[in-house]
Formats: structure tokens, sequence, C-alpha cells
């Protein structure tokens, strides 16, 4: 059960998706629109189509796909080189951005870099108005009346900057209550072993286990993220208010927080 407004916007997203298999889904949906219903309630009354001018208006989003791409580019012309850090990363990072225009900036970079969010916010918090204006400008230059506004100018009063894996991200990402970000999946940030991995593995297995993920890992970076296992990790930002927090089980630690500048280690 769904909207006419609704479904035109998840169309759209479907076929703006950086996946042939997801545009292709939803090519099929905007046929559906355009067919005859399988199941009607008069049998008698004249066949028509379900609906025809959402299928003829239904095209892809190019502007999440145009502005991804320019807000890339930007990225790599203007932001200095990325440190190099060492150790394992902080699996979750809570920071509560309180400069409106560098947490936008922040969080309009931070899919289409590999960086985390502290480190994007604290950047564009000292940059002057007029750098994080043209950042914005850059990510709005593609939208037109019938786009709706990016999700990066949506926010909460947290932002969880998270190192997790991607299966761990799909049990997060359905909680619908807040605004979620990633960024690409590559398997740079290593592999979490499973549950089920032996205490006492066998010999070799190890090796294994790591050299299979190697190799995962080169395919997607060659343009095959469909390969990478579900325990590679990556970044993920999570942004949402008090509430959501709240009712958010993965991130179910936040009702105790109190400082802006908390970390938290674990999962």
């Amino acid at each position: 059960m769904v909207s006419i407004r609704t479904l035109e916007k998840q169309i759209r997203r479907l076929k703006a998706s950086e996946y042939a298999e997801v545009r292709e889904l939803g090519g099929e949906i905007a046929q559906a629109c355009a067919a005859e219903p399988d199941c009607v309630w008069d049998p008698a009354a004249a066949a028509e189509p379900l609906a025809p001018t959402l299928a003829r208006h239904a095209d892809a989003d190019e502007h999440a796909v145009r502005s991804r791409e320019d807000l890339r580019q930007w990225a790599e012309q203007n932001l200095p080189p990325a440190a190099h850090s060492t150790g394992d990363p902080e699996h979750v990072d809570l920071l509560r951005p309180t400069h409106v225009p560098a947490d936008i900036a922040a969080t309009l970079l931070y899919p289409v870099t590999g960086r985390p969010f502290r480190e994007l916010y604290e950047m564009t918090c000292g940059w002057n108005g007029r750098r994080r204006a043209e950042v914005i400008d850059v990510a709005l230059g593609s939208r037109t009346r019938r786009d709706e506004i990016l999700g990066g100018f949506r926010g909460g009063l947290y932002a969880f900057d998270m190192v997790i894996d991607v299966g761990a991200y799909r049990d997060l990402h359905r909680h619908r209550r807040c605004q979620k970000f990633r960024q690409a999946y590559s398997g740079r940030l290593g592999l979490r072993r499973p549950r089920w991995w032996p205490k006492r593995a066998p010999p070799g297995l190890p090796d294994r286990h790591a050299a299979g993920f190697r190799g995962c890992g080169r395919s997607s970076r060659a343009g095959s993220p469909l390969l990478l296992p579900f325990g590679a990790r990556s970044r993920f930002l999570f942004k949402m208010d008090f509430a959501e927090a709240d009712t958010c089980r993965g991130c179910a630690a936040a009702s105790k927080a109190t400082s802006a500048t908390a970390r938290w280690p674990g999962r």
C-alpha cells in the first residue's frame, strides 16, 4: 500500500542506482504502472492502466547522481590529503554537531570520501562561510524544481559515525527513523571475523580466509562491490535525535550519552 507520490520517489531512486539490477527493478515497476492491473474490483468496468502518468514521468533521479559526482570531484580537487591512521579505527564515534552550515557541508562530503565524520566536521568548522557555501552550491547545482532536497541537508542532534561490517549495516538500515549515509563499499577497513569462527581454527584456515577476503576486495575495487562478503567493514553515518536514538537497539547507548564528544568503544 503506497501513495502515488511515494511510489514515484521510489521508482526515481531505483532507476538512479549504481547497480544495474536495481535500475531494472525500477523500470519494471514503472512498466507495471503503465499496464492494466491484474486484480480489478469490477470485472465489467472498462480496463485502463494503473497509473499511466506516473509511468511516463518517473524518470531516474539524475540530481542525486550528478550531485554525488560533482561533490566527489570537488573533494578530490580541494580537500587536503587524508591523514594515514594507524591501528583499528573507532568502532562508534558519537558527535553532536552544533555548527549547522559545517554539519551540512561535512555530511554532503562524507559519502564521497573515506574520511571519518569527525575529521570532516572539524575541518568544515575551520573554513570560512564562503568555502562552506561553495560545497552547498556544488551539491545543489544540478537540482531542478522537481527534485527534492538531498538527504545531506537533513540531520539530527546526534551523529553516529560507525565502522561496522556490511551485515550489521543492513540490520541497522531497517531503522527508518533517522538519516543514513554510507561511504563506498571497499573492504579497505578490513574484515570482521564471523561469530561462527572457531576459537581454535584448523591450521591454514585463517590464511585461506584472509586470502579470499583480499581477492574479494580487489574485485570490489575493480567495480564489483557485490562480491564483498558481509563481514567487510566500511563507514556508515547515522544522524538522529534523542528519541530516534533511544528506539534504535543498535544505538541504545545513546540514551546514556551526556557528552557531545563521547567516543564509544565496542561494536
